[in-house]
């Protein structure tokens, strides 16, 4: 039992919290089930990485600000018949991402543009990319916000740094002047680095950037 306390110590020590809570029952299970060392340290391993995981989707998943969380199974594609679900369930692969190909969503109200775009988002997140969500009209807003005050680089920041943006709601905001510069700001940054450095300039290099009209 000194050893054991020992280790779930030095367990603890190493940050590997969960791994330290379930190191008795995992040492019981596999004395049960006559395991080598090896399997038993790579199941106690097993245990820590699952944990993490899942943390870390549900923290992607809080910072991405989702409106609501759908997938793409719920959705009627035959309903929808103007909507092509291979096409849609070929950017669910995230491939345009990696491509830094950018996404437009056309259509008139209430053919679920938003929900697959969520639903897309949401792919993003379990495939381990950083995900933000926002409405055109609140994007343009803080930009507005931001650019008098000398905030509007940290601003920007919010906006390019996940690995894919996704605004709702474009075609329905007329923008002004300085509207429109601030969003072409935000559209040159993704493109661009802030502040880059040697070797920077690659195109696209904050892949998707999926827009819904």
């Amino acid at each position: 039992m000194i050893a054991l306390e020992r280790a779930r110590q030095y367990l603890e020590q190493l940050s590997l919290s969960h791994a330290a809570a379930v190191l008795e029952s995992r040492l019981e299970a596999a004395a049960t089930q006559e395991m080598t060392d090896a399997d038993s340290l790579a199941d106690l391993q097993d245990a820590e990485l699952a944990v993490r995981r899942e943390r870390s989707l549900k923290a992607r998943i809080r910072l991405a600000h989702l409106p609501f969380h759908k997938t793409l199974d719920p959705f009627d594609f035959a309903f929808q018949s103007s909507i092509d679900e291979r096409q849609i369930r070929e950017l669910a692969t995230m491939a345009f991402v990696a491509n830094a190909t950018n996404v437009l969503f056309l259509g008139p109200p209430g053919v679920g543009k938003t929900h697959l775009a969520v639903a897309l988002g949401l792919a993003a997140i379990e495939q381990g990319l950083a995900v933000y969500f926002v409405t055109a009209y609140t994007l343009v807003q803080n930009l507005r916000r931001a650019h008098p005050e000398n905030r509007l680089e940290r601003r920007l920041r919010v906006y390019t740094a996940p690995r894919l943006l996704i605004i709702d709601e474009l075609g329905d905001l007329a923008l002004d002047s300085l509207e429109a510069t601030l969003f072409f700001q935000l559209v040159s940054a993704w493109w661009v680095p802030l502040n880059p450095g040697p070797g920077d300039f690659s195109s696209g290099q904050n892949g998707g950037f999926l827009n819904r009209p």
